[in-house]
This record gives structure tokens, sequence and C-alpha cells, in this order.
């Protein structure tokens, strides 16, 4: 009994001390990444004349790289849908002087 009433605790222990790590933790993380996009809006805003917000130009950059990344992942998949492509005629061109050489061995024994 002693060694499920010292599991239940360490359990709770662990839990709660889990939880105050993770949350310092997070706040540290969010606080760094709030003042790096102040940063980075105040420098879009000062510096931008064409009416855009650094909020905006960080999203069409990153729609930018989303869509070169996309791009790229396609003609990857391409590339690789052409080497399964190839892979599967050579089987069959295998394949067919197999099933070939099979039938004229049957064809000659009878």
């Amino acid at each position: 009994m002693s060694q499920q009433d010292g599991f239940a605790s360490g359990l709770l222990l662990g839990t709660l001390i889990g939880g105050v790590v993770g949350g310092v933790v997070g706040a540290v993380i969010t606080s760094r990444l709030d003042g790096k996009f102040a940063d980075e809006e105040n420098e879009g805003l000062t510096a931008g004349n064409d009416g855009q917000t650094g909020a905006k130009r960080r999203q069409m950059r990153a729609s930018a790289n989303e869509n070169l990344e996309i791009e790229a992942t396609r003609r990857s998949l391409e590339d690789k849908i052409a080497q399964l492509n190839a892979t599967i005629d050579d089987v069959r061109k295998q394949l067919g002087n197999v099933n070939s050489n099979s039938s004229q061995e049957v064809n000659e024994h009878s």
C-alpha cells in the first residue's frame, strides 16, 4: 500500500512541477517572440511609405515562402513519380522477357 501512496504523491508532485516549469518556459518564449514581432512591426511602420503594415508584409513573405515550398515539394514529387514509372517499366520488360522465355520452353517441351 505504501508503494501506491508513494506513486500517487510522486505523480501529483511531478504534474505540479511540470506545469510550473512548462508555464515559465512558455511565458519566456512568448515574451521573446512578442518583442521580436513588435520590433519588426515598428521597423515596417517606420520604413514603409506605401501604407502596408509590418504584419501585412510578414504575411506576404510567409505566403511567398509557402508558395515556394509547395512548388519545390510538387517538383520533388513529380521527379519521384517519374522515377517510379521508369522502374515499373523496367520491371515489366524484365517480367515480359521471363514470361516469353518460359512460354517458349513450354512449347519446346511439348
